[in-house]
């Protein structure tokens, strides 16, 4: 069977191109500038900021760098979340020694606080990715809509069902109606979220 695709794999160059491009600065075209001018105007709104926010587009980069490296399906397989230096590892594999791999090598990054492993052990299917797709922007959709929801301060993965939140709510009422909308949309089997609430620590939650 064909690898599963994975948007990571898109994403890889990006955040390649995004970390260099930060180190450019007035060097770089004015086009890549007024681009890279977008990114920072959203990192400037998050919680986390524009130094943290880059931070985690370097380790992001660097972790991809080494999954390219090691082991091609390590890219194919798996997702790469990074906040505040906080490293979701999502994907599905049924190589055991795969997942214990990606953890390794994301673990030798430096800057890297955690590293959350929710890599399922199991299978998935073309289908599984278009409908998991589905789930994540039926999410992203729902939380940018309600006005009593910071969405931008959140990231979004599904695999198989089952929805990681990331990121950082403003307060435990937020975070239940982010985990509250999640849980609502077709298909979802559970929601995990590992986000920070602030000034709170971290909260996971299940659904």
């Amino acid at each position: 069977m064909p690898a599963t695709p994975n948007r990571r794999v898109f994403l890889f160059p990006m955040a390649l191109a995004v970390t260099a491009l930060l180190g450019l600065g007035a060097c770089a075209p004015v086009g890549m500038v007024a681009g890279a001018g977008a990114g920072v105007g959203v990192a400037a709104v998050q919680e986390r900021g524009v130094a943290g926010r880059t931070a985690d587009l370097r380790i992001e980069a660097l972790i991809f760098e080494k999954f390219f490296t090691a082991d091609t399906a390590l890219q194919t397989k798996l997702g790469v979340e990074v906040y505040e230096g906080r490293v979701l590892l999502t994907g599905a594999t049924d190589d055991v020694r795969l997942a214990d791999k990606a953890v390794k090598l994301a673990w030798q990054v430096d800057g890297v606080k955690d590293v959350i492993n929710e890599i399922q052990l199991r299978k998935s299917g073309a289908k599984d990715f278009i409908r998991d797709t589905w789930i994540t922007g039926q999410l992203r959709t729902k939380i940018t809509i309600d006005k009593e929801i910071f969405a931008i301060n959140y990231a979004i993965e599904t695999v198989n069902g089952r929805v990681y939140i990331i990121g950082i709510a403003q307060n435990p009422g937020e975070l239940r109606r982010v985990i509250g909308h999640a849980g609502h949309i077709r298909y979802v089997r559970d929601v995990i979220s590992h986000v920070r609430v602030k000034e709170a620590g971290i909260q996971s939650a299940g659904n």
